[in-house]
């Protein structure tokens, strides 16, 4: 975030506008209906801007720029359309540590006019930082049409009873509920249908059976494989209503950064031989924080019932009457094979899937390696970076084909995804040699081979040349597509 958001309270504060043209009589406007105390200079005015200087409204310097003109000021906008005078007023005022906005000049800059949706007492600003003012507007006309015309009345509903509120229900998780419940239930219906008087009986009833404690729960939420537009709506609202978040390693920033903003946030990540917070440790995290009435999103990367322990996070809630609820999210199988190009199932090539996790060593003996090693499957292959030579072995001595093509995918989804093709003859050498680390899956089987063809996301697939099996047809499709 290069600029810091900030709504400031003008009113009765003395704001300079130097310029008179269009441009400046727009500033000056949106400057008295914030009741700032407008001071216009210029040698000459435009006529709106004349008759509020006539009508008292504003108040005039005639004339060219002078020093002076700064005295008293909260803030400056420079709108001469003179580019030298400008700069001279910018520096002027940064001298007087007073903010300056150089009209079409963000370099000159110390703030920004954002584009504005008043649904007073509501304010919704938005700045491209002064990069792209066309595309602040273009916001602005989408948010506008999609925005609920009641918001400004709701908004003055809940500031009278804000008193009320914070008498009845004393403790802010229960307070956070019961506005929840008035901002999103009949209340602002009532008030786009005009009917402000059943609004207000409909808010003493929604405050008369509210609860004066909160209950606490658990929400086990599946964060994706890391692309933020990958989670799911539910999962998106969960984390605005958390108080407390649990996150695991492989959660990506931008996912988090999606929560709400005052939320408490613990990571809770574990990867292989670096258990720094425990399962059982976690369990008690989530009872502890439920039981003092806090809603706890436990956050998972990709889903939580899939190599996600998220069942065993069940069984404990359960046993401690802690309820509980599950948000599916998109698996790394699905999502990897898919950013990579890669069909988990084609007719012509596999009629099933397999999702298997190589994290365990002690489970590598009671697999049943001849079943893995089938042909026309695909096998997607969970936490094996660690494992690749010991799952090549295993699957080689059980009757898979030393030609059987892979895909190692690395942050599958995300800006930096890497994929590292090849055959199952050279998996861990090819692994090595391109550096691939966790989080990465690894797509076995013959629709693997259909990467290089039909890879979109990212850059071209690593490794040794195309994999045998991938048509003349695909790849002429690729080269033209891309």
């Amino acid at each position: 975030m290069k600029l810091y958001p900030l709504f400031a309270d003008l009113a009765g504060r003395r704001v300079l506008v130097v310029g008179g043209g269009a441009v400046a009589e727009r500033k000056a406007a949106m400057l008295l209906e914030a009741g700032a105390a407008v001071v216009v200079g210029a040698p000459s005015i435009s006529p709106a801007l004349a008759a509020w200087a006539a009508a008292g409204r504003i108040n005039l310097r005639a004339g060219e720029f002078e020093d002076a003109w700064l005295d008293a000021c909260w803030l400056v906008i420079a709108a001469t359309g003179e580019p030298l005078l400008n700069r001279r007023i910018a520096t002027l005022a940064a001298r007087r540590r007073l903010f300056v906005n150089v009209v079409d000049d963000a370099e000159l800059s110390s703030f920004q006019v954002p584009a504005v949706i008043d649904r007073a007492p509501v304010t919704i600003a938005i700045s491209s930082g002064g990069a792209a003012p066309v595309l602040a507007r273009l916001l602005r006309e989408r948010l506008e049409a999609w925005l609920d015309p009641a918001l400004g009345p709701l908004a003055a509903l809940a500031a009278r009873w804000r008193a009320r509120i914070r008498r009845r229900l004393p403790e802010l998780g229960a307070r956070r509920r019961f506005y929840e419940r008035l901002l999103t239930g009949a209340v602002p219906a009532l008030l786009r249908r005009g009917q402000p008087a059943l609004a207000e009986a409909e808010a003493e009833r929604l405050l008369a059976d509210s609860p004066v404690a909160s209950v606490g729960s658990v929400t086990l939420v599946g964060a994706g494989p890391g692309d933020p537009g990958l989670l799911t709506l539910r999962g998106h609202r969960a984390l605005h209503e958390a108080d407390v978040i649990l996150y695991d390693r492989l959660v990506s920033p931008e996912v988090l950064a999606l929560a709400r903003r005052d939320a408490e946030r613990v990571e809770v990540g574990k990867e292989a031989g670096n258990h720094h917070v425990t399962q059982e440790r976690i369990h008690e995290l989530m009872l502890a924080h439920a039981r003092a009435g806090h809603r706890v999103v436990r956050l998972k990367g990709g889903d939580p019932f899939v190599f996600g322990r998220g069942g065993e996070e069940l069984e404990y809630l359960r046993a401690h009457g802690v309820p509980y609820e599950v948000v599916p999210g998109i698996t790394a199988a699905l999502a990897c094979a898919a950013y990579a190009g890669v069909p988990l199932t084609h007719r012509d090539h596999a009629q099933s899937v397999r999702l298997v996790t190589a994290h365990c060593r002690r489970s590598h003996d009671t697999v049943d390696w001849a079943a893995l090693a089938q042909e026309r499957q695909t096998l997607a292959v969970y936490m094996g970076v660690s494992e690749l030579a010991t799952l090549q072995e295993r699957l080689l001595i059980h009757g898979r084909a030393p030609a059987t093509p892979f895909a190692l995918v690395e942050n599958g989804s995300r800006p930096e995804q890497r994929v590292v093709t090849g055959t199952l003859a050279r998996l861990p050498q090819l692994a090595q040699a391109h550096a691939v680390r966790s989080p990465a899956l690894l797509i076995l089987g013959e629709v693997a081979a259909l990467a290089p063809a039909l890879a979109w996301f990212g850059e071209p697939p690593l490794g040794e040349a195309a994999p045998a099996g991938v048509s003349s047809i695909a790849m002429s499709a690729s080269a033209s597509a891309r």
